[in-house]
Parts: structure tokens; C-alpha cells; sequence
């Protein structure tokens, strides 16, 4: 928890000392702008991909429907969490688990928010180990003259986690900017080159845009499965707090203001991205579209693989932003509840483990669409759409049956029932793929 620059800073040397060693509070001199592509780079990531897929379990209109209001209710939690994140008297709630803390209490702030983070970003690492692995996979397979031998997925995620060691050791933010600038860049790149390439594809012969699933049970697991592959796509609220905790704030000029306008400028950025994807991709698709659009294009091969390379460079950036608040916590507890001394040793171990630990998981479970519909309802549903209105219910007390009252009590059913029905669905899908898998043979 950070103190406004203006505030009496009643921290002792020692406390001092470990903040500005931890990886969150470590810097606050980003500009507007920072907060723009680390936006970008934590949103349009592995989920801008899967989209079309979305919309062919979805359909044209659910499909369409679902993708502009999440658009528009994320975009609305999100400036709720910018203007809570300076709500508590001369205080900056520099963590989502803060923000729970201050809502919802020490104890129970802690359990309700920390569990969910933990999951999303965790989660959203294993993700990107499994894209990261995928696009490689890819771009070997368009770029390998025969005779070429077939290589796993597994060495190929292997390969793409062996650069996050050392990235790991990359103290805080800041320090990550650049990666985080070149990810959003990519992001752009790779999104306009998915439906660019499938446009000059053109629409498939017999396309269909009914639901591929041959029985009602199924398009019906499949439908409840690609709204937690839609919320996977808007991402970002798990790490706006830490973002905007970067940013320098006084009474006159406090952080809102630059953050805000840096989460505006990354939302136009989301919206280019995603709408195209998703629609021209099922367009051209129809419900034959692969659960990440570029297995779907083959030529011309270079531009394809040229995407695919950018969707590792976007996804090691995006690896970052959302390992960062997983660092913060655990070196929080090492230094200040274990009394561990800050050093490069821990954090060399700490991060060590942890890139290790997602890398292990992504090679046990590779499955791309079945794990965005999870995380995207277990985890991304809740403190995407629905947490962020339940403290905003809390903090501000908005007059009841008021205009805000009932906007946040829409946003919060409309997050419990993604959260509720999203997981069943992606489960199923990613039982019935394990079943089939072979890890290295």
C-alpha cells in the first residue's frame, strides 16, 4: 500500500527499503502512455485469437452480442478500478488484493481477492506458454522443407519458456517497458495480419456457419465454454491496479487522470483488434475455424509465419506483465512474513520456480481453447466483470435502485453466470482432449 507524494510517510527505514526492492512499488515514474501498451500487452493477447472460434460456438447473433457487451461492461469495470485505486484516505491501494482489503476487510478482502488473482494470472501464464509453444510449432511447420521431422509441442513450449528465465529476473515494470511496448506492437501486427490473410483467403467453399457439434448437448457445452473464451479476451483488470501503481500521484494531478486516459487509448487499440478478428474470421471460417485463428491459414506462408512470430513476441511481453503481481506476492511473503532478506538469490530462485512450475503445467495440459474457456469463467469472469462492481458497491454506496446501482447489479449477474457456466462446458472439451494426447511420443 503506497502513500500519495504529498502524504507524511510514517514507513520505517526497513519498510522503506523492502518496498522500493518489491517488484510493484518499486518505480513510479511511468508516463500515460506506459499504461497504454502495458494495457495492451495484458488484453490483446492468446484470447484475440481464439475469437472466431468463440463466435462459431456462439453464432452470428449471441456471437456479436456477447463481444460488445463485454467490450462495454469491461470497459466500465475497468474505470471503476482506476478510481478506486486513490479512494482510501492518503493511501494508494497499489494491489488488487489491497482494493479487496479496504472493501471487504483485512482477512476476508485477502480470501476473496487473492485466490481469483493467483488464478488469473497463473493461469493466463500457462496459457501463454501453450500459444507461445504453438506459434513455434507453426512456424516450423510452414518454414521446414521436407523431409522434416515432426516435433512435439511439448520441446516447442519448452523452447519458448527457456527466454522467460531470464526475463524473470527483470526487477519490476518499468524495467519490462520496452518488451511490454514491442508486445503491443506485435499485437497489432499479428491481429490485422490474421484477418487480412484470411480475407485474401476468401470464404471457404461450403462454408457453415451453423454449430459444428453434432448433438444439442454438446452445441450447448460448447456455447457456455466460448463465453469464458470471451472473457479470457479482456484480460487486463488482474494487473491495472499494479500498473497504475507506477504512475506518480498528487492532490493536483493524480494518477486516474494519466491512467485513464492510457486505458482509452489501449480499449480503441482492443477494439481494433478484436472486432475484425472475430468477425471476418468466422465470416471466412464459418464453424470450421481452429480454436486459434492462424492454424487456420496456410498461405501465403511467410506472412503467416511472420504472424505466428509475432504472436511469441506479444506473448513473452504478456508473460511478464501478468507474472509480475505473482513475484510481487511471493516475494512479499518471503521478505516481510518469512523475514527472508532481499536479494537477487531469492529472486532468482523464486522466479526460477515459478517460470518452471507454468512450463510444467502448459506441457501437461496443452489444450489452447479448452484452458481460455476455464480460466476465462473460473477466474477472469470474476474479478473481470462482476468483482470490481461488488467493492465499487461496497466503497462508494451508490444510492439503491439508482442508475449505478442497477448498472453494477447487471454487470454482476451477467459475471456470475460466465463464471458459473463457462468452466462446465470448457471442462468437458479439455477431459475429452487429454484423453487423446500424447506428450512426447
Amino acid at each position: 500500500m503506497g502513500y500519495d507524494d504529498t502524504e507524511v510517510d510514517q514507513r520505517t527505514d526497513k519498510q522503506k527499503a523492502i518496498d522500493a526492492w518489491l517488484p510493484v512499488t518499486a518505480s513510479r515514474t511511468a508516463k500515460w502512455w506506459y499504461s497504454a501498451f502495458h494495457n495492451v500487452t495484458a488484453m490483446v493477447g492468446a484470447g484475440v485469437l481464439s475469437l472466431p472460434y468463440a463466435m462459431a460456438e456462439l453464432g452470428w447473433g449471441p456471437g456479436v452480442a456477447i463481444l460488445i457487451i463485454s467490450w462495454v461492461v469491461t470497459l466500465y469495470t475497468l474505470w471503476q478500478m482506476v478510481e478506486m485505486h486513490e479512494m482510501k484516505p492518503g493511501c494508494r491501494l497499489d494491489r488488487y488484493h489491497e482494493l479487496g482489503q479496504y472493501a471487504f476487510g483485512e482477512k476476508l478482502g485477502l480470501w476473496i481477492v487473492v485466490p481469483q488473482q493467483l488464478i488469473v494470472d497463473v493461469g493466463t501464464d500457462i496459457v501463454y506458454m501453450v500459444t507461445g509453444g504453438k506459434s513455434l510449432q507453426k512456424v516450423h511447420h510452414l518454414l521446414c522443407k521436407e523431409p522434416c521431422k515432426d516435433i512435439k509441442l511439448s520441446y516447442f513450449i519448452m523452447i519458448f519458456a527457456s527466454c522467460h528465465f531470464i526475463l524473470a529476473q527483470m526487477p519490476n515494470f518499468n524495467s519490462i517497458s520496452l518488451v511490454s511496448l514491442a508486445a503491443a506492437v506485435m499485437s497489432i501486427c499479428y491481429s490485422t495480419i490474421a484477418w487480412g490473410a484470411a480475407i485474401h483467403k476468401g470464404v471457404q467453399p461450403n462454408v457453415d456457419y451453423g454449430y459444428k457439434a453434432s448433438t444439442k448437448t454438446g452445441a450447448v457445452f460448447n456455447f457456455i465454454s466460448a463465453l469464458g473464451d470471451v472473457a479470457f479476451a479482456y484480460a487486463g483488470h488482474n494487473v491495472v491496479l499494479e500498473i497504475q501503481a507506477t504512475i506518480p500521484s498528487t492532490p493536483e494531478q493524480p494518477s486516474k487522470k494519466p491512467m485513464w486516459k492510457g486505458v482509452v487509448v489501449a480499449y480503441i487499440v482492443v477494439a481494433i483488434c478484436y472486432f475484425p478478428v472475430a468477425l471476418i474470421g468466422y465470416w471466412i471460417f464459418g464453424n470450421s475455424v481452429e480454436d486459434n485463428i492462424l492454424m487456420s491459414l496456410q498461405k501465403p506462408a511467410w506472412l503467416v509465419a511472420a504472424a505466428n512470430l509475432f504472436v511469441v513476441v506479444h506473448v513473452i511481453g504478456g508473460y511478464q506483465i501478468f507474472a509480475m503481481p505473482v513475484y510481487d506476492m511471493l516475494e512479499t511473503v518471503l521478505v516481510k512474513k518469512m523475514d527472508f532478506t532481499p536479494c537477487i538469490t531469492l529472486r532468482l530462485v523464486t522466479r526460477t520456480l515459478y517460470v518452471a512450475f507454468t512450463m510444467a503445467v502448459a506441457i501437461c495440459i496443452p489444450f489452447f481453447g479448452g484452458l481460455l474457456g476455464f480460466f476465462g469463467g473460473f477466474a477472469l469472469a470474476p474479478t473481470t466483470y462482476f468483482l470490481p462492481c461488488i467493492m465499487w458497491l461496497a466503497i462508494v454506496k451508490p444510492k439503491r435502485f439508482g442508475l449505478s446501482w442497477i448498472i453494477n447489479w447487471i454487470c454482476i449477474v451477467l459475471g456470475v453466470m460466465i463464471m458459473v457456466l463457462a468452466p462446465i462446458g470448457a471442462l468437458r472439451n479439455i477431459i475429452l482432449q487429454w484423453q487423446t494426447y500424447k506428450f512426447f511420443s
